[in-house]
This record gives structure tokens, C-alpha cells and sequence, in this order.
């Protein structure tokens, strides 16, 4: 087991390709009407993350490929906590923009869209788990500032909020990077049982950062009584 990922920049470019084609397809299906604009960003991460394993595999990067199957498992688990924040805690909220949604709660299209922050994450860190929760607090922070304005989710409730974002989250996505990191440096060469329970842990892991950082920062009341 090593911390680190084996990434060369040699044969990187069909990789960053990928990512490249991810923001324009996301583009344009971003600038369609509900109900496309769906079924469009449904498709467009699929296809990514389907374009992502391929190339990935092609190119030589044994390293990404098992990274990217990895995130793969995390994105689809990562619709339960969005499930609870959005059904139990509600302080989330995903417009109908059309397409297929869990319990009529959250698109489908969540449970693909989280590779590509985490990738980018974890494989610019080389897959060391600090500077991995760094770079993906960043990532995400980014994320929560446009995913309003693009309609894609936003923050509802009685949360502390700075320039629009929950300020909640912004730790917590943190910890998910580095949380996902770690995991993947245990079980990248372990069966895909275990990686599937890495994967579920991941996921637990972040809900249960989630909701400790909303209580801290938007419940509880730091005081002392007799």
C-alpha cells in the first residue's frame, strides 16, 4: 500500500482531454430547457465518466484507471448524505431541471457528477491525502459558488452562508477528499468487494462530517449552563 499515485505527465492529454469535453458538453447541455437540460447533464457525465475509465485504460494510466473506478463507486454512494440533506436535514435543494430522480429528491445525474472534482483532486495531489482534502476543498468551494446560478443545486434553511455557500459544507468536502484519498490508497489493489465497503465508507464518512460541521457552525449555541 502506497499514499501516492504513479502519474507522469507522458500520454496526460487525452486525460485532460476528457475534462475539457466534460466543461463543454456540460455547457451546452446546461444551456438547454428543462426538461433536456436533464437528460442532457445525465448524459454528459456518464459519458465522461465512461470516457475517463476508457482513456485512462488506453493511455497506460493503471494508476488513474483504478482511481477513476474507485470515485466511480464514491460518486454513486454519494446520493445518500445529498439524499438526507435534502429529505431530513433540509438544507439542500435540486431544482427539477428534468431527467430521472431518486425519490423525486435528487437527479440521478448526481451519483456520476462527483468524479470529476474528486479526480482532479486526488490525482493533482498524487494521491496524498492532505493536500488531497486542500485541493478538494477548493475544488468543491468553487462548485458551491456556481452550482446555484447554473441551477444545479443550492442551499436552503438556516445555515451560515458566505457569498452564497454554506459555509458548513466547505470543511466537510474537505474532509471528503482526504477521506477518499485514504481509502483508495488501502484497497486500489484489494478486491472489489472491499472497495465497494471503501467506497460506502467514504460516503458514511462525509455524511457524518456533514452533519457534525452543520451542528457546530449552525446549531449549536457554545455556551455553558449551571
Amino acid at each position: 500500500m502506497t499514499a501516492t499515485l504513479a502519474t507522469t505527465r507522458r500520454g496526460a492529454a487525452p486525460v485532460i482531454g476528457v475534462h475539457a469535453a466534460l466543461l463543454a458538453g456540460g455547457a451546452v447541455a446546461l444551456s438547454l430547457d428543462p426538461p433536456a437540460e436533464g437528460w442532457g447533464v445525465l448524459a454528459c457525465v456518464v459519458a465522461y465518466v465512461a470516457a475517463l475509465l476508457w482513456v485512462c485504460r488506453a493511455t497506460g494510466h493503471t494508476d488513474l484507471l483504478a482511481l477513476a473506478g474507485f470515485l466511480a463507486l464514491v460518486s454513486v454512494f454519494q446520493v445518500l448524505p445529498d439524499w438526507v440533506l435534502a429529505d431530513l436535514l433540509g438544507t439542500l435543494r435540486f431544482p427539477d431541471r428534468g431527467g430521472p430522480r431518486v425519490d423525486d429528491v435528487i437527479p440521478l445525474a448526481m451519483a456520476a457528477m462527483w468524479v470529476a472534482p474528486l479526480f482532479a483532486a486526488i490525482a493533482l495531489s498524487g494521491g496524498r491525502p492532505w493536500r488531497a482534502a486542500l485541493l478538494s476543498g477548493g475544488i468543491f468551494l468553487g462548485a458551491e459558488l456556481l452550482a446555484p446560478t447554473l441551477g444545479l443545486w443550492e442551499p436552503t434553511g438556516d445555515t451560515h452562508r458566505l457569498l452564497g455557500v454554506a459555509v458548513y459544507v466547505v470543511p466537510a468536502e474537505a474532509a471528503l477528499g482526504w477521506a477518499a484519498a485514504t481509502a483508495f490508497a488501502h484497497v486500489r489493489r484489494r478486491s472489489l468487494v472491499l472497495r465497494v465497503g471503501a467506497a460506502l465508507a467514504v460516503s458514511t464518512f462525509y455524511l457524518g462530517a456533514l452533519v457534525l460541521a452543520h451542528f457546530l457552525i449552525d446549531v449549536a449555541g457554545w455556551r455553558l449552563t449551571l
